[in-house]
Parts: C-alpha cells; structure tokens; sequence
C-alpha cells in the first residue's frame, strides 16, 4: 500500500502541469483524467489493490437534463487471463426538482477489454438512480438483471453525503449494501478532498464485511483534474 501511495503522488505531480489547460469557459463538454492508488468499486478492489489510471469524458445536451459520457480505468481481477481495461458507457437525465431535491436517472453500460480468447463475455448495464436531498444526503440505487453476463440479479442502494468544510476541503461518507443472487455483503467509506489550483487531491477509505484479497479496507491517494 505503501509502494501504490508513493507512485499516486509520483504520477500527480507528473501530470498537474496538464491542468493549466483546463478552458474555464462554460461549455457542454467537459473532461477529467486522474490517478488513484486503488480502484475501489462498491467495497471492492478493481485493479487488484494497484495503482489505476482513470479518465472521462461527458455531453451535456444543452439546459435539457440529458447528457451522456464515458469513463475508463484499468483493471486486475486477479486473473492472470482477464480483462485490463473497463470501459462505462453512459446516458441519463439530470434534474431539480426543487430547490432542495435533486433527481438523477442514467443507464451504464460496464465493458471490459483485453481479456484472453475463451474468457467470456462479462459486460452488462445496471440502471442507476439517484435522488438527493439538499445538505442531507443522496440515496442511490443500482439494479441489473444480468451482472457480469451471468443472468443475475443484482441491486445496490447507498446512502451518502458531503459537507464543505472552508478552505475548499470537503469531508464525503456514505454506507451501501449490496442484495445479489449470489449474496448481500455491507461497504462503506468516508474521506476528505482539497481543490487547489484545478485539481482535486482524495484521501479516502474504503471497507466492507466481505473477506477475501479483493474486500477493501484501503487507503486510497487519488488526484483528479478536469476542465
């Protein structure tokens, strides 16, 4: 862990000088690109406990609410014959529905690439919603009816919130609980980030009631800029 935090502070400060491009104009299209020492997804390790870059990209359609986008990392599912790539495809619509309650409805579309011949196919789409309440929190949602190509069911709920502490810090927790075919299982995590010049430096940890090499309990260093 030691080794991921050091090179997660290694490739930022080798690519903060990118941030200077970021345009400050307002524009439909917007972009991020970023480096984690983890990639934690749901209580879960995806890149095997390594360092993981990460970018994407998003549309929005004008004032509309809709807007669609993509977003990549790599990967280790410990399988020496497995995927090294994901890549989410997304679609959704984003509204306030008063000045306090906001709603978000988006179909993901989970790929993933660079697996051997013979493999199989574990791309799937969940739908995810999310609803959240002005400085008390946001419920969201998950459900898919095939994870990981396996005709399973899997929903996802989690609850969580942010809170500006002055001086652009920002403390985030939140709790989620997954319910599958394959069984329920608890995560959780809470963390706190710092905007500086553009670029958003995480501290956060990650943990679940799960056992296995993969369950988090980590401590993650991310650094994300974006224009």
């Amino acid at each position: 862990m030691q080794n991921n935090l050091k090179a997660a502070v290694l490739a930022a400060l080798l690519l903060a000088p990118a941030a200077a491009f970021a345009q400050d104009a307002e524009s439909n299209f917007s972009w991020n690109a970023g480096v984690a020492s983890d990639y934690v997804f749901r209580g879960i390790s995806q890149s095997n406990r390594d360092i993981a870059f990460q970018a994407g990209v998003d549309y929005a359609f004008g004032d509309s609410g809709f807007y669609a986008g993509a977003w990549g990392s790599n990967v280790d599912f410990q399988d020496t014959t497995g995927p090294k790539g994901e890549v989410d495809l997304y679609v959704g619509y984003n509204t306030d529905i008063t000045d306090n309650v906001n709603f978000d409805v988006m179909l993901t579309r989970y790929t993933y690439h660079g697996s051997d011949a013979g493999y199989g196919n574990i791309d799937y789409n969940e739908l995810i919603t999310k609803v959240g309440l002005k400085d008390v929190g946001t419920l969201t949602v998950g459900y898919t009816n095939d994870y990981s190509n396996s005709g399973e069911n899997v929903t996802y709920v989690n609850l969580g919130n942010s809170w500006d502490l002055g001086g652009e810090y920002t403390l985030n927790a939140g709790f989620g609980r997954t319910f599958s075919d394959f069984g329920d299982y608890n995560d959780w995590n809470v963390g706190v980030s710092k905007s500086f010049k553009g670029i958003e430096f995480g501290l956060n940890y990650y943990d679940t009631n799960l056992e296995g090499p993969r369950a988090a309990d980590a401590v993650v260093l991310s650094m994300t800029i974006g224009g």
